[in-house]
């Protein structure tokens, strides 16, 4: 062989190398994951937040070329807007099990995520929730996961800390009669009494309703020291504002679905002094946080809100456990997902016990002061 056709022989090895690696590039396997949360209505700005984290933690999986069972594989995401809705949550669940799924990142409120659930588990799905209800796993679904502390915990640290700390001892509760919002009232509730607090009012609204001037003016009558909410902040907001309008004096407290930018902005100046608990450790706390803000900044430029980086831990301990069973059948890498132990952004273990809790969950307690959300104190987590 020549020169010529030595040159020309190496040119036609190269090329065809080069279609080879183009080919397996191209024919890298897509993997379809579900997400459901509610992208529409009151709560949307909670789905962006929860679906900012998934899609962070998607890219940056992808980013890795990942190569399960002998092949190229990238997760692409089947998104779903369930409305915050009981019904339309089970109809997006069974939606995303025909769509053949291999894993469900969502959904966001414990009253979709409950009923969906069922549906999941029967087609043998691994779910990992933002649901905070104590329903959720308490099911016996082994497909059921957690991305946060369950309101069994955030009740129960909440309601010791309103009297023991802050000293409140008659306590007027109110709930939005939801899975979570009713779920985190009644945990609040035996928490309080068993800490020696008297329950003045127990009343309920709807996650609807912005007008409670009717139940307000009841509790004040009873003077209590503190007003408990179980609920979102798109009915925290107007509550506190119709409180300060009443001359109901008592401060309001509630759970993670308040600890927003959204409720300041709605409450305004009638927000200080409100207290709220969240699962896991403040954002500057967290062991990947510094990091993640800086990411996300990058990603979406805005910065990082309540629960995306929960949904960022919990997308990657799915796709960790994928890799550790080589494989993205459900029934294959779901033994793993249960044994997850991990670093995470949120924690330094992230783990799940037997139900599908989070083994180191944590919760803080922020007060608004001066127009802004401050730390009070953190329990467990780190």
């Amino acid at each position: 062989m020549d020169y010529t056709m030595k040159k020309l022989a190496t040119a036609m090895l190269v090329a065809g190398l080069s279609v080879a690696a183009t080919a397996q590039a191209q024919t890298a396997e897509d993997v379809k994951v579900g997400f459901a949360g509610p992208m529409t209505g009151a709560q949307a700005h909670y789905g962006k937040d929860f679906q900012n984290g998934v899609v962070l933690a998607v890219e940056d999986f992808n980013a890795t070329k990942p190569v399960i069972g002998g092949k190229p594989i990238r997760i692409v995401l089947d998104s779903a807007d369930d409305q915050a809705d009981p019904r339309t949550g089970t109809t997006v669940a069974q939606k995303l099990v025909d769509d053949n799924v291999k894993g469900m990142l969502g959904h966001f409120n414990s009253g979709t995520t409950i009923p969906a659930s069922r549906i999941y588990a029967n087609a043998g799905i691994p779910e990992i929730a933002m649901a905070t209800a104590p329903e959720y796993t308490t099911q016996g679904y082994k497909t059921a996961f957690r991305m946060m502390t369950s309101d069994t915990q955030q009740g129960s640290v909440a309601g010791d800390f309103a009297v023991k700390t802050l000293k409140m001892k008659k306590i007027a509760i109110v709930d939005d009669r939801t899975a979570y919002g009713q779920g985190l009232a009644d945990q609040f509730e035996k928490a309080a009494k068993a800490s020696g607090a008297t329950i003045v009012d127990r009343e309920y609204a709807n996650d609807k309703a912005v007008d409670f001037k009717a139940i307000l003016t009841k509790i004040k009558s009873l003077n209590p020291d503190l007003v408990y909410y179980g609920g979102a902040d798109s009915q925290a907001g107007p509550m506190v504002k119709q409180m300060k309008t009443l001359g109901l004096h008592a401060p309001l407290m509630a759970g993670e679905m308040v600890k927003t930018d959204t409720f300041l902005k709605i409450a305004g100046t009638a927000a200080d002094g409100t207290v709220a608990s969240l699962a896991g450790l403040p954002l500057d706390e967290m062991p990947g946080g510094a990091a993640y803000v800086a990411k996300y900044k990058a990603r979406f430029n805005e910065d990082v809100q309540t629960y995306s980086p929960y949904a960022y831990d919990g997308a990657m301990a799915m796709f960790a456990a994928m890799k550790s069973a080589n494989s993205t059948d459900p029934a294959k890498y779901l033994p793993l997902l249960a044994k997850t132990d991990m670093a995470g952004v949120t924690s330094k273990q992230l783990a799940y016990d037997s139900k599908g809790d989070l083994k180191n969950g944590g919760i803080t307690l922020y007060k608004v002061v001066d127009g802004k959300w401050t730390t009070l104190q953190s329990v467990g987590g780190k």
